[in-house]
């Protein structure tokens, strides 16, 4: 039996007369009233030692990888901030560390640590979006190999409370590399108008619906009668199990890789080729309805689309003997069909809130690709965001490509839609265990999000041990990687690259009867009882100012979230551990530790 503290019963009695409502993120859902007690223990900050710990597994790499099965996982669990006066830390690094958590007293005065970091709230930029992965058909097939046990272990870590609650899901639209075979949704040649746009089994019978669902765990969603799904009364699908478990509405983002063969200037998926005709014409008029069929189909199954994408990479189509799927555009060939095709078929579809974004390719092509298509008012006013991709990075500057295209066009949000490791052919497929893939993720999101990107989408959600399925052979790694063999998934490093920046919020309101209980308030403020609040950053958070008193090898990135509590992230790549202070002006000085090789997420509250 728990034993609660004196304030807790205190607490208890005086909320035998509210109305408990729980939110999650921005909307407020009535649930039944919970006894005062039950709610005492929600309040109350759960003890650090109440985490399950990582069940390390070491494959010779240099570091572990994290051992999940049917019945474990290891999890902080909900994340409560200490009251005003003290902080608190989460800790990853390449010693083991995996989300460690700690506590830390705010001082009046420095510590003269060699290094301060200064908050600067005042300094306001770009808000968060969201996180997420990619459910490509290798994705669904790893996640599908596991157990029922342990398919819900996994979908809880990506997309639950108690998981890192990835928002955003991208999905692509027919095949791609990650798929063990070649197709679209509509082969037949010369189908202009699309009466043969089905789509694949892979979506129904994977994606949209899981031949292995726990049938105990929840009951099956209702589905269309004339759904391709409705025959199999037992079959859950996949991506609205991840819906169910996720806090808020999942946001979808499709992205295509290829149009259909029989549309194409080459007459195959793969290699170099483009559609055939001009902007304006019938192949790309149908290849516009193709996106809409999409939206269509997946909607029968109450999926709804945040995003659409104009297509995968499209300079991979201008590329001869490409050796997967493409579609090439030029910037104005893409301009031209967004203005003409693309954006007037959405609006006047029953899905004209979808939002379009441009590019969706290495941001070495900004801000020139941005410059010809937003740059065209008939082009720009059907798009609201431009979407980059990590490869290639390091030949350009992030503020010379990101930064530079944010302040052309500041009213598009950019966004990152797809990284991995393990895709260089100097460091190619899985290294379990590798620390080193955790810190290139964690680089790159605080390098995206210090320029003004905001939301970052990893590749594949989980890969087998090869880094597939994928039919070119294409094989890279992931965060989750599956051995359905011993049914259990391994959590990379890298999957807390991730979690650092990424975990879902759970907070809880009273709603009074009438104003003069308001006494709860203060006495809620006596006792200095904190809500329980989300692991770090959710949407609406905004990145804010901060910097540091000199050269460091620290790099970082301070948000201030929508409950007015900050979180600062610390990557520390040297071989050095590294003492610093951040200095909050509102509250004090924050002295902290970043071990070697380790990711560090600092959070308070500021009243």
């Amino acid at each position: 039996m728990v034993q609660l503290p004196p304030s807790c019963l205190v607490l208890a009695l005086v909320l035998g007369a509210a109305d408990l409502i729980l939110c999650t993120g921005k909307t407020k859902q009535p649930h039944k009233t919970l006894p005062p007690l039950f709610l005492c223990a929600l309040i109350m900050p759960p003890p650090l030692q109440g985490i399950n710990r990582c069940v390390a597994r070491n494959f010779g790499h240099d570091s572990v990888v994290c051992e999940c099965n049917s019945t474990y996982c290891d999890g902080v669990g909900p994340v409560s901030l200490p009251p005003l006066g003290q902080f608190s830390t989460y800790l990853s690094s390449r010693a083991g560390s995996r989300m460690e958590p700690g506590r830390g007293q705010v001082q009046v005065n420095s510590s003269g640590a060699g290094v301060r970091l200064t908050l600067a709230p005042y300094q306001k930029y770009q808000r968060i979006r969201g996180f997420g992965g990619a459910m490509t058909d290798a994705a669904a097939i790893n996640i599908l190999s596991l157990s029922a046990g342990a398919q819900e272990q996994l979908l809880r870590q990506y997309f639950s409370e108690e998981g890192i609650g990835y928002s955003v899901v991208r999905v692509p639209v027919a095949s791609c590399d990650f798929s063990t075979r070649l197709y679209t949704y509509a082969d037949t040649p010369g189908d202009y108008e699309l009466k043969n746009f089905t789509l694949a089994p892979e979506d129904v019978n994977m994606k949209v619906s899981c031949p292995h669902a726990d049938t105990e765990a929840r009951p099956p969603p209702r589905v269309p009668s004339s759904s391709p799904a409705s025959s199999s009364a037992f079959q859950i699908p996949l991506l609205l199990r991840a819906q169910a478990l996720s806090p808020r509405p999942l946001s979808l983002l499709g992205s295509a890789w290829s149009a259909p063969a029989w549309l194409k200037t080459n007459g195959a998926l793969v290699g170099k080729g483009s559609l055939k005709g001009q902007p304006g014409g019938k192949e790309h008029k149908t290849w516009a309805q193709y996106y809409i069929r999409f939206l269509e189909e997946y909607a029968k199954f109450n999926l709804t689309f945040w995003a659409l994408t104009t297509g995968n990479e499209p300079s991979a189509g201008e590329m001869t003997n490409y050796s997967f799927q493409a579609l090439g555009f030029t910037p104005e060939e893409q301009r031209d069909w967004v203005a003409l095709d693309l954006g007037p078929a959405l609006r006047s579809s029953s899905h004209p809130h979808t939002h379009v974004l441009t590019l969706d390719d290495n941001r070495l092509l900004l801000p020139h690709w941005a410059k010809v298509v937003l740059g065209d008012v008939h082009a720009a006013r059907y798009i609201h965001g431009v979407a980059v991709h990590w490869y290639l990075d390091s030949l350009v500057p992030a503020e010379a490509s990101l930064g530079a295209t944010h302040r052309l066009y500041p009213e598009y949000y950019l966004f990152g839609t797809e990284a991995c490791a393990g895709w260089s052919p100097l460091d190619r497929g899985v290294k379990l265990g590798s620390w080193d893939r955790a810190e290139q993720y964690a680089h790159d999101i605080l390098e995206d999000l210090n320029h003004y990107v905001v939301g970052w989408t990893d590749w594949n959600l989980a890969l087998d041990q090869t880094g597939g399925p994928n039919w070119v052979k294409n094989f890279v790694d992931s965060p989750v990687i599956v051995d359905a063999e011993r049914d259990v998934f391994y959590k990379q490093p890298s999957f807390y690259g991730v979690a650092h920046f990424r975990w879902p919020r759970v907070l809880l309101y009273m709603s009074f009867l009438n104003r003069r209980r308001s006494l709860l308030f203060f006495i809620l403020r006596s006792l200095r009882m904190t809500s329980v609040c989300s692991k770090f950053l959710w949407e609406g958070s905004q990145r804010v100012g901060v910097s540091a008193s000199g050269k460091t090898p620290l790099e970082f990135a301070a948000f201030v979230r929508p409950d007015g509590s900050v979180a600062l992230v610390v990557l520390n790549r040297s071989s050095s551990a590294i003492q610093f202070e951040v200095w909050d002006p509102a509250v004090g000085y924050l002295p902290c530790t970043a071990p070697a090789h380790s990711l560090l997420t600092v959070a308070w509250n500021t009243h």
